[in-house]
């Protein structure tokens, strides 16, 4: 099935950030702050606020880097009150002990497709931003205790 309705309005690619996180078992960590560099850029770009959108959506930064993301954010005077996390959607904290959340393409790419766009066709939700996260690191520079770089781009949905 198509989008039918749903159309991407906006986007803003994101830009690398480096916060010198090495740990590879918290990428939410290193990635939350290359969220927030997008996000604070976009809503000063366009002149928007959290409030304009029912649903802010990162890819995966789990609960770890939702509350750090959440922190940086109101450090950069943003409140996130509709701020939700794909990894947060699929897996519980509570039952399945995952602070730090799974694969960010398959969380986002999932949780995009077969939860959020069904709630924007049936008019649940209208207009939504969707930040994907991404780690860029290999094997080798783990190894090598090399910090992680981290990059989000975003697409701003509309019904």
């Amino acid at each position: 099935e198509g989008m039918g309705d749903i159309k991407i309005s906006s986007g803003l690619a994101g830009e690398v950030i480096d916060k010198g996180i090495s740990d590879a078992n918290n990428m939410g960590a290193a990635m939350a702050p290359a969220a927030v560099d997008t996000l604070v850029r976009y809503f000063k770009e366009s002149n928007t606020r959290p409030e304009d959108f029912d649903l802010i959506l990162t890819g995966d930064l789990g609960h770890e880097g939702s509350a750090i993301l959440s922190e940086l954010m109101e450090i950069e005077g943003y409140k996130l009150s509709n701020h939700n996390d794909c990894g947060k959607i699929i897996y519980s904290k509570e039952k399945q002990d995952t602070h730090a959340g799974g694969s960010g393409c398959g969380c986002g790419a999932s949780v995009l497709s077969a939860y959020i766009l069904p709630k924007m066709r049936s008019g649940e939700l209208s207009k939504i931003l969707y930040i994907a996260t991404g780690a860029m690191m290999s094997p080798d520079s783990l190894k090598q205790g090399r910090s992680i770089p981290a990059i989000a781009h975003l697409v701003c949905f509309e019904r």
